[in-house]
């Protein structure tokens, strides 16, 4: 597998189907994994709900500051393949460096390219709680597409 990625880091100064409307996105069951459907009025409205699903299943978001910023730049070879690198980019910046994702800012993006900024906070055992442990994403049942009423995504995850 050839992996296109590229992030910086710099400190900042300063089971049952469900959704949550506020953050556009539902989880649906998928044996032992995690399910999550996004939708998003274009596709960085799209991007962004799914960083915040993410991560709002993997702890409470009501917890987490956005203390540090991480710059991203992910390429892929199609939509597909670019929403699974940048879930796979965000996911390394919790499993490998213990950060959780407040926020997202998407700048730039098109068929195979996201850039954008994220902030958040390293983990805190007294501070935060981890709801679910996200392993990694799947290529598995992917799909991202333009529907009449903007973008949806649809992505699994190993739990």
């Amino acid at each position: 597998m050839t992996e296109m990625l590229k992030v910086t880091d710099r400190a900042m100064n300063s089971k049952p189907e469900t959704r949550n409307p506020k953050l556009k996105y539902r989880v649906f069951d998928h044996t032992a994994d995690l399910g999550l459907e996004i939708y998003g009025t274009d596709e960085k409205d799209l991007f962004l709900n799914a960083a915040i699903a993410v991560f709002d299943n993997i702890t409470e978001l009501d917890h987490v500051t956005a203390q540090e910023k991480r710059h991203f730049t992910v390429e892929g070879s199609d939509r597909e393949d670019l929403l699974i690198n940048f879930l796979r980019e965000i996911l390394y910046m919790y499993n490998g460096e213990g950060f959780l994702l407040k926020d997202c800012y998407i700048s730039d993006i098109d068929d195979r390219h996201v850039v954008g900024v994220v902030r958040g906070e390293i983990f805190n055992p007294e501070k935060h709680r981890i709801k679910t442990e996200i392993k990694a994403v799947t290529y598995h049942q992917i799909e991202v597409e333009k529907t009449p009423h903007g973008w949806k995504g649809r992505v699994i995850f190993d739990v």
